[in-house]
């Protein structure tokens, strides 16, 4: 029994066994060299052009390109060496897609980091909104159909799944039925993100309204987008819905708005002392932009009257202060100045006692 262990009844010989370990080292180190070449070279090469671009996805490849130049050495040495080569023949129709798979995933990733970080350069927010949207969705896209493709090509290097796809290549018309009417939501949502990447009704860092909510979108995914609230809240919207149905975008072409605060008097108001003093204090505003100014009575009822005091600003938030410090100042300036323009309705309880005890 004790004749199992003995060395000289291995099937492997000590000389076969250190002429594979030199083959695989040899191999693996040369691959090591000259991945640290390469890279060493590409990294001076990128650092000496403008665009942030090569940078990134020099850095995003360099190491899934490592393990690559590795399973590229192995093959060379299975070449050589039987025993590599024996095993490797079980590894290398899993390993070889996995790994071109990372590559190319990594690419594209580098790719669609290399565009945001110029557009971030660039510093052009409203006008690389579109292009920062395009980007994500395009390069989710593509880094969603890199994975699909590289378990496929995985799977069907199993025996029993390669039957399978066989089999099911024989009766086409009913798996493609069966695929299509399982898969539908998914397609739905696929065919709703690429046409909001082409069409852009949003995009990454508008503000928008949509379920009386307004808030910055802050994700524009497959299947849905996510939209940040003034609280911090965080919606989640299906994609879908902002092809199917209207929403508001705020700065759908640029930041600046006008906005409007309603204010609501007696009809004793005087409303040219009104327009003046709203006039003077929004022009001496550091936050107006010099756009539009105007107040006007859009309304007018036996018991008060209604007035639009509309302002523009540079950015949604500008405008929203704004809105906000005029409505104030003008509340305390008619308090001061025109206190019966303010809607009184206040029941005297005292007076009208003493009215009816006097009657």
């Amino acid at each position: 029994m004790l004749d199992r262990y003995d060395p000289r009844n291995w099937p492997i010989s000590y000389e076969g066994l250190i002429h594979t370990l030199i083959v695989l080292g040899g191999a693996l180190v040369v691959a090591f060299l000259v991945h640290w070449i390469v890279f060493a070279i590409l990294l001076r090469l990128t650092r000496q052009s403008s665009s942030p671009i090569d940078d990134v996805i020099v850095v995003k490849i360099r190491r899934p390109m490592r393990w690559l130049m590795f399973g590229f050495a192995i093959s060379i040495a299975a070449e050589n060496d039987a025993l590599v080569g024996n095993g490797w023949d079980h590894f290398a129709g899993f390993l070889t897609p996995a790994l071109i798979g990372w590559v190319a995933f990594a690419f594209v990733k580098g790719v669609a980091a290399g565009y945001e970080r110029q557009i971030e350069l660039e510093g052009r927010e409203v006008e690389t909104r579109g292009y920062r949207t395009r980007i994500a969705i395009l390069s989710r896209t593509a880094r969603v159909a890199i994975i699909v493709i590289t378990i496929s090509l995985i799977m069907f290097n199993i025996p029993g799944v390669r039957d399978i796809g066989t089999t099911m290549l024989a009766s086409a018309g009913l798996a493609a039925l069966a695929v299509g009417a399982a898969a539908q939501p998914a397609l739905k949502s696929l065919i709703a993100g690429l046409q909001m990447a082409l069409t852009q009704p949003l995009r990454i860092g508008d503000l928008v309204k949509v379920d009386g909510q307004a808030g910055r979108v802050e994700e524009v995914r497959m299947s849905f987008v996510t939209v940040r609230t003034w609280d911090e809240r965080v919606l989640v919207v299906p994609t879908s819905r902002f092809l199917d149905q209207s929403f508001e975008n705020w700065s759908r072409v640029s930041e600046k708005l006008t906005g409007p605060v309603m204010l609501h008097l007696d009809p004793v108001a005087e409303i040219e002392p009104i327009r003046q003093e709203f006039e003077r204090f929004v022009k001496a505003h550091e936050l107006w932009d010099g756009r539009n100014l105007a107040l006007l009575m859009t309304e007018a009822y036996p018991e008060s009257i209604e007035l639009r005091l509309s302002m523009s600003a540079e950015t949604i938030g500008d405008l929203w202060t704004l809105r906000c410090e005029v409505r104030e100042h003008m509340l305390a300036w008619l308090r001061e100045h025109q206190p019966d323009a303010l809607i009184r309705h206040r029941l005297e309880v005292e007076a009208a006692n003493q009215r009816a005890m006097g009657s």
